[in-house]
Order: C-alpha cells, then sequence, then structure tokens
C-alpha cells in the first residue's frame, strides 16, 4: 500500500531514530511523498485494497492505541515475565491444557456449520488429549494426525449468511467485528454451560486460573505492535483480520 504513494529509502532520507522496545523503528522518518504520482493509482491502491466497513474508526484507533499501550506495559512484561519463571515444557502444557478446553466451542461449532467429519475428528481429540494427555496437558491427538481445527461461533454465522458487520476493535482483545463479537461471548456461554473439566466452575472461585488463560493466549499470540513497521498499520491490521475471517469462513 505505501508504496503507491510513497518511496521507501530513496534520496536523502533522514536520520534513523533507534528502534523502541516493542520493535517499532519510527519508518516515517524514511518516507518521502512521490509527488509525481497520479491520484487515481494512489487511491486504487489503498482505499480499494482496504476497504472495510469502519463506521467507528476514531474510536477504534483510539482503542486500538489504547491496547497498544496495555500491550507495551503490561501484558508483554507479564508474558515475560511469565516465560523467565516457568520452564518451556510448563508452557507447553498450559497452553495443551486450554487448547483441550477450546475444542469443545470447536465441535459445537463444526456440529454447527453441518461439518460432520470435522467433528468427528474433533471429538477423536478430545478423548485422547483428555484421556491419554491427562486433561489435555498432553497432545498426542496432534501426533496421531488430528491437528486442531479452530472453529467459532462467528464463523458460524457467516457460514449461514451472516455478514460481518461494522469492524471492532475490542479494549484488550484487538480487532474484531460485530459478527464475531457477538461469536465471542456465545463460545464463552458454550463453555459456562457445558463446564468442560468442571472449568467453568473452578475459574469463578480461583481468579488464577482466568488470569493464567489471559497470560497464555497473549504469550501463543505471535502478533506485536509495531512489527509491521509501517505508519499504516492500524489499516493494515484492519485489512488482514477481515480477509482472514472472510476466508476461514468460507474454507
Amino acid at each position: 500500500m505505501a508504496a503507491a504513494c510513497l518511496a521507501l529509502g530513496t534520496g536523502q532520507a533522514l536520520a534513523q531514530q533507534p528502534p523502541i522496545d516493542d520493535g517499532f523503528t519510527h519508518p516515517l522518518d524514511r518516507l518521502e511523498f512521490n509527488a509525481g504520482l497520479d491520484q487515481q493509482v494512489f487511491e486504487q491502491a489503498t482505499f480499494e485494497a482496504l476497504d472495510v466497513y469502519d463506521p467507528l474508526e476514531t474510536v477504534n484507533r483510539h482503542i486500538y492505541h489504547f491496547n497498544y499501550q496495555l500491550d507495551q506495559w503490561v501484558m508483554l512484561p507479564v508474558v515475560r515475565g511469565y516465560q523467565y519463571v516457568t520452564p518451556r515444557f510448563v508452557r507447553r502444557g498450559v497452553s495443551n491444557f486450554f487448547e483441550n478446553l477450546g475444542d469443545v466451542p470447536n465441535l459445537v461449532n463444526s456440529v454447527l456449520q453441518l461439518k460432520p467429519k470435522r467433528a468427528m475428528q474433533t471429538t477423536a481429540r478430545l478423548l485422547f488429549n483428555t484421556v491419554l494427555g491427562v486433561g489435555g496437558l498432553w497432545d498426542p491427538a496432534t501426533r496421531m494426525g488430528l491437528p486442531r481445527q479452530p472453529e467459532d461461533f462467528g464463523q458460524t454465522l457467516g457460514y449461514w449468511g451472516v455478514p460481518p458487520g461494522p469492524y471492532l476493535v475490542i479494549p484488550a482483545l484487538g480487532p474484531s467485528n460485530l459478527r464475531d463479537a457477538t461469536g465471542l461471548l456465545t463460545d464463552n456461554a458454550i463453555r459456562q454451560e457445558i463446564n468442560f473439566l468442571n472449568y467453568a466452575d473452578a475459574s469463578s472461585d480461583y481468579w488464577a486460573l482466568p488470569v493464567l488463560r489471559a497470560i497464555d493466549t497473549r504469550y501463543t499470540t505471535p502478533f506485536r505492535y509495531g512489527q509491521l513497521n509501517s505508519p499504516f498499520e492500524y489499516s493494515k491490521v484492519r485489512y488482514v483480520y477481515t480477509r482472514a475471517r472472510q476466508l476461514q469462513v468460507e474454507e
């Protein structure tokens, strides 16, 4: 997108500032405006490629910035501490456990999307990982040729023709849309209602469990704010999220 209107690293660039902790390297210092670019080419290369319905963009950008600060000053330091005090095999076991819990809504949504093969595979994963994997601490199912296949209620709604609605940035959670936000609430309700391995009841009694789940979610999410190294990061993330969800729904 930026290549359509800006020349990167050409001519006399400004002195580059050192990168800050999150890897953001001040790309604006290396950008020059291409005054000879035709306006129509610019519009086709940007607005059409990133055409996402975002009527709440001003609010969403503020929330995006809030999430960036929360991630930089709270979540990533906590994750680094978590990595420091726990061995790798413990972190892998924690991730396996929560992924096993996540296979419950995966199964429900596979059934709702009329995907019998995927539903049977997810059922087998739950059985093998819960029994052989000691409650999901290990993941023998993947080694047996049954990889995890995520399905959520947002995808289910999309499968039945519900449009995504306006783009949203959810505080602390990140990119979404009205359909997926509704699906997020529904998936959480499914987990609470089924109460697999008694986790829902236990998490209401022991606050450390949902906190650990939040830490594990951030630990296993590779995205880092600023890693796109672009002043258009908000627009790019919005487009990539929207396109990825479209592909998941069509799968």
